[in-house]
C-alpha cells in the first residue's frame, strides 16, 4: 500500500512516496514542457509509484484551482491555463485511490503547521515566493479553503506603486511585482545580464546596482501585501518560503522597513515573519500530509 504526493509547480513537478504523513521520499522532479504537460505529469507518477498500489495520492496545484470540479489552471502553465481536469486524470490513473486536491497555498500551510514554523501556531500565513508567489491560511488552527479552495491566494493581492500587468489580467498584483521570474524580467529590462533568480540573489549580494533595486522593488511589494494580509487576517505569524525567498538581506531588509511603514495598527505590531524552516519542497510535504487524510479537510476532492 503506497501514498503519493504530487506537487504541481509553474516551472517544475515533483513527486515522492509519502511515509508517515509528514515526510516525502523518493522524490523526483521533471521541468513542465511546454507541450503534453499532462504526459509529463503522469510518466513522472508512474515512475514515482512503480509496481506498488497506490491507495491514495495528494495534489498541491499553482492556482487557480476549482476543488469542487477537481480542476487546476495554472497561469504559468499556457497549455492548463483555461483549467484541466487533474483529479479525474490521477483518478484515471489510478482507480482504487483516493484522489486529494488542494491549491499549494493550501498544502504549503498545511506543511507548515505540522512540521514548520507554523506548528503550535493557531492563525498563521504562510507564503511561498519563488516563480510565482502563493499563500495559504492557519485560522484557529485549521486551514482556510474558500469558497473554490484558492483562499490565501495572496499572490494577487494590488500593492501600490506598481502598475504592472499580471498573468491573471489584472494590474499592480504583488506576484507581478515581486516574485523571482518578475523581479528578473524588471532586471533584464533595465540592462542586467542575467536570467534567473539566483543569479539576481547573487549579484545583489555583490553589490550590483541593478539587482539591489530589484529585490528592494521585490521586498518592498511583499511588505506591503503582507501588511495588508496581515490587517485583515489578524495571524500570530507569517512563514516564507520558497527559493526566492532565500535572496536574504537585499529582499528581506526592504520587506520589514516596508511592513514597518504599512502595519501600524496595535494589534500587528508584534507580527513574526520568519523564514520558512522546511528547505525541501514543502508544498510536496503538504500534499503528503492531505493524502493521508491527517489534514482535516478531505472535502477538498
Amino acid at each position: 500500500m503506497t501514498v503519493l504526493a504530487l506537487d504541481i509547480g509553474a516551472t517544475k513537478f515533483a513527486a515522492g512516496v509519502v511515509h508517515t504523513g509528514k515526510e516525502v521520499r523518493d522524490v523526483r522532479r521533471v521541468n513542465v514542457p511546454r507541450e503534453d504537460v499532462w504526459a509529463a505529469c503522469r510518466d513522472l507518477l508512474c515512475a514515482v509509484a512503480g509496481d506498488a498500489t497506490i491507495t491514495a495520492v495528494g495534489i498541491g496545484s499553482a492556482g487557480p484551482v476549482d476543488v469542487r470540479t477537481g480542476i487546476t489552471a495554472p497561469l504559468n502553465i499556457p497549455e492548463w491555463k483555461s483549467g484541466f481536469a487533474i483529479v479525474a486524470a490521477v483518478r484515471e490513473l489510478f482507480p482504487t485511490a483516493a484522489i486529494r486536491f488542494a491549491i499549494d497555498g493550501a498544502c504549503l500551510a498545511l506543511a507548515e503547521h505540522h512540521v514548520g514554523a507554523l506548528r503550535g501556531v493557531p492563525n498563521g500565513l504562510a507564503l511561498t515566493v519563488s516563480s510565482g508567489i502563493g499563500g495559504g491560511l492557519i485560522a484557529d488552527g485549521r486551514v482556510v479553503l474558500g469558497r473554490t479552495g484558492n483562499a490565501g491566494h495572496i499572490g494577487h493581492i494590488v500593492v501600490p506603486g506598481w502598475d504592472v500587468p499580471c498573468l491573471c489580467g489584472g494590474v499592480g498584483c504583488v506576484e507581478a511585482v515581486a516574485s523571482g521570474m518578475s523581479s528578473v524580467r524588471w532586471a533584464v529590462a533595465q540592462g542586467w545580464p542575467g536570467s534567473t533568480g539566483v543569479q539576481l540573489a547573487e549579484d545583489a549580494h555583490n553589490g550590483n546596482e541593478i539587482a539591489l533595486a530589484a529585490l528592494h522593488r521585490a521586498g518592498t511589494a511583499l511588505g506591503q501585501a503582507i501588511a495588508s494580509a496581515a490587517a485583515l487576517l489578524d495571524v500570530d505569524r507569517v512563514v516564507i518560503g520558497g527559493g526566492f525567498a532565500q535572496s536574504g538581506a537585499p529582499l528581506w531588509d526592504p520587506m520589514r522597513a516596508a511592513l514597518a511603514v504599512h502595519a501600524r495598527l496595535d494589534f500587528l505590531s508584534d507580527i513574526s515573519v520568519v523564514l520558512s524552516e522546511i528547505t525541501n519542497g514543502a508544498t510536496l510535504v503538504g500534499a503528503g500530509v492531505l493524502a493521508t487524510g491527517d489534514a482535516g479537510i478531505d472535502d477538498l476532492g
